[in-house]
């Protein structure tokens, strides 16, 4: 038996990094650390119960990642959204959703469509219960579910990635109920597509879907 047989079957483990990581990066995705603000080494040391090594690590990743910024007068501080830059990062979401939502008609199996009629099912009763908070969430449960059925693993990463941008912008600039509305309304569209196993018409609705996030949320903010 090769090594690649049975090393896929070892379950990973996490290394302090890791946690460090995930924590910091779900810290900002929620709000919980705003941009701007100073990421204190010492203190995450002391709450983690671990060295500074791991933590450097991870700090590291998240500059790499865009969410840190490290200058030497000001230290280590939670990166800021850029507004202008959104427009980009809308772009980009668009051209990755549409390959997504296209290979997505022609892959998706009954367990990840009834789990996207859920999240459907779940944006709504947020919606009638005024829960707009819940949203967020819940939409980008939707798109990753999406990107699962789509296969790649590579399209997962990017969505996730960009989603983390959106979610932080949407920190600062939240959306309203009738924006919300069409985002579940949109959905529905793609959801049909999936539904009849139509690229074509999933990439559309989805490029349809993410351009008009762009003139809801990054025109209305210029």
């Amino acid at each position: 038996m090769g090594q690649g047989s049975w090393a896929e079957r070892i379950p990973a483990v996490k290394s302090k990094a890791d946690l460090v990581y995930e924590s910091l990066r779900n810290a900002i995705a929620q709000g919980d650390l705003r941009s701007g603000e100073r990421i204190n080494m010492d203190e995450l040391a002391r709450t983690f119960g671990i060295s500074k090594i791991p933590i450097r690590e991870a700090v590291k990743r998240l500059e790499s990642d865009g969410l840190l910024d490290s200058r030497v007068h000001a230290g280590v501080t939670v990166a800021s959204v850029d507004v202008a830059e959104m427009r980009g990062v809308f772009l980009a979401r668009e051209a990755i959703e549409a390959l997504i939502a296209s290979i997505a008609a022609e892959r998706i199996d009954g367990t990840r469509l009834g789990g996207l009629e859920g999240v459907q099912r779940a944006m709504r009763g947020a919606l009638d219960a005024g829960e707009l908070v819940r949203m967020a969430e819940l939409n980008s449960r939707f798109h990753r579910v999406l990107a699962e059925a789509a296969g790649y693993r590579v399209l997962g990463e990017l969505t996730e990635q960009l989603l983390l941008t959106i979610r932080r912008y949407r920190i600062t600039a939240p959306m309203g109920d009738r924006n919300w509305r069409s985002v579940v309304d949109e959905h529905d569209v793609i959801m049909d597509a999936l539904r009849r196993r139509d690229p074509e018409a999933a990439a559309d609705a989805a490029r349809a879907h993410i351009s008009s996030q762009v003139v809801h949320e990054v025109e209305c903010a210029s």
